[in-house]
């Protein structure tokens, strides 16, 4: 099948590099694959809350991030105009599949502070879709997960808009118009 985009789903090489590199990341990988267009999980992130029109923002990374990442993270959404109310890596196990989404969702709940209109829960190796839903629901704001807004990212750039339920409210909103040069 051809290809319509690929992504990319690393949220802490973003931390790591600083949000100025994805563009930079992005160009470079776009130059290599003949104009299929990337997307990139925090930059991903970043166009779902816009397109949410949200701007404070609760991030909650995987329990196997460091402190000095999670601050990363809460700099390059900074440096894109965010306001971060909240970071912490989940207090929940480190092994991946010791956590269920239940210890998240009461995890989660628990510590997001009312001050915040969204959730951002990064790292594509946590296991956070099947909370997205009860989230919304139970926090009445936004929930995003890494790998749920690179999807939504990529049926956008893919001119996909095939219903996806259960997922959370971005699946009815397209890419902001401020950011359809991506698509």
């Amino acid at each position: 099948a051809p290809l319509h985009a690929i992504g990319v789903g690393f949220t802490a090489s973003s931390y790591v590099r600083g949000a100025a590199d994805d563009p930079l990341l992005r160009a470079r990988l776009e130059a290599r694959t003949g104009g299929i267009p990337v997307a990139l999980t925090t930059e991903a992130a970043v166009l779902a809350l816009r397109a949410l029109d949200v701007n404070r923002v609760a991030l909650i990374d995987p329990p196997w991030f460091a402190p000095n990442l999670i601050a990363l993270g809460s700099e390059y959404f900074a440096a894109q105009g965010c306001e971060v109310v909240f970071a912490a890596a989940a207090a929940l196990p480190s092994e991946q599949r010791a956590i269920n989404p239940g210890q998240l969702f009461e995890w989660t709940r628990q510590n997001v502070p009312s001050s915040a209109e969204a959730v951002f829960i990064g790292g594509s190796g946590f296991r956070a879709v099947g909370v997205i839903a009860a989230l919304e629901e139970d926090l009445g704001i936004p929930v995003l997960t890494a790998n749920q807004v690179l999807l939504w990212q990529l049926l956008r750039l893919a001119k996909t808009h095939a219903p996806v339920n259960g997922y959370g409210r971005l699946f009815d909103l397209d890419l902001p118009a401020s950011c359809r040069h991506l698509d």
